[in-house]
């Protein structure tokens, strides 16, 4: 229990329930937020703010049904405001966190880009994850495939993968086993939901 005999939110917890679903699920595939001090929802991305932890569904349907159904306020079980670009800045945050992790990996030496390189990764199966750009060209991304037990992220703009190795854009890139590789899938998946729904092609930004 916390002060005033409070339940503590305990982070280390392996699920949570989401207020618009009802549905448990693992952490991972949620999104927590927090009442912050101005009494306005605020998107914990990382899961470290301070604060009970309100969880919502990294689904972008599930999402715009908290904001219009006023659950926030009832899971907070107080007043709250919350901002009228909610679901596009935990959009933003999402694919940031995933480009970053993926800087990560590049400057760890587990991820490299170029159409070349990630095919010479591929054929040396040293690829767990094949990551290409939503808004590459179709046939160039067709001859390269997923990783035999691998993963495919395919719902970042080439303009953000380029931020990952510091060019203006990509199309191509590829991340080895082990280290961050885990973190960018499931951060990737988070994405995914505020992206792609129903096997529909990935949003583009600003759609």
């Amino acid at each position: 229990m916390g002060r005033g005999g409070q339940p503590r939110d305990r982070t280390d917890g392996p699920e949570r329930k989401c207020i618009a679903t009802g549905e448990v699920q693992p952490r991972h595939g949620l999104i927590r937020f927090v009442v912050g001090p101005d009494a306005q929802i605020v998107p914990d991305i990382a899961g470290k703010l301070p604060g009970r932890g309100i969880w919502v569904a990294a689904d972008r349907a599930a999402l715009e049904k908290a904001v219009a159904k006023g659950l926030f306020a009832r899971a907070a079980k107080q007043a709250v405001h919350v901002p009228e670009d909610l679901v596009a800045e935990v959009e933003r945050q999402l694919a940031q966190r995933v480009v970053n992790l993926i800087s990560l990996a590049r400057k760890g030496g587990q991820s490299v880009t170029g159409y070349e390189k990630v095919k010479d990764w591929l054929a040396t199966e040293r690829a767990q994850v094949l990551i290409q750009a939503s808004d590459g060209s179709e046939r160039g991304k067709s001859k390269l495939s997923t990783p035999y037990g691998g993963s495919w992220i395919g719902w970042l703009t080439a303009d953000e993968l380029g931020q990952a190795f510091g060019r203006q854009s990509t199309v191509h890139a590829a991340l080895a086993a082990g280290g961050l590789c885990k973190r960018v899938v499931e951060e990737a998946a988070r994405l995914k939901g505020l992206r792609v729904s129903d096997g529909d092609k990935p949003r583009r930004k600003g759609s």
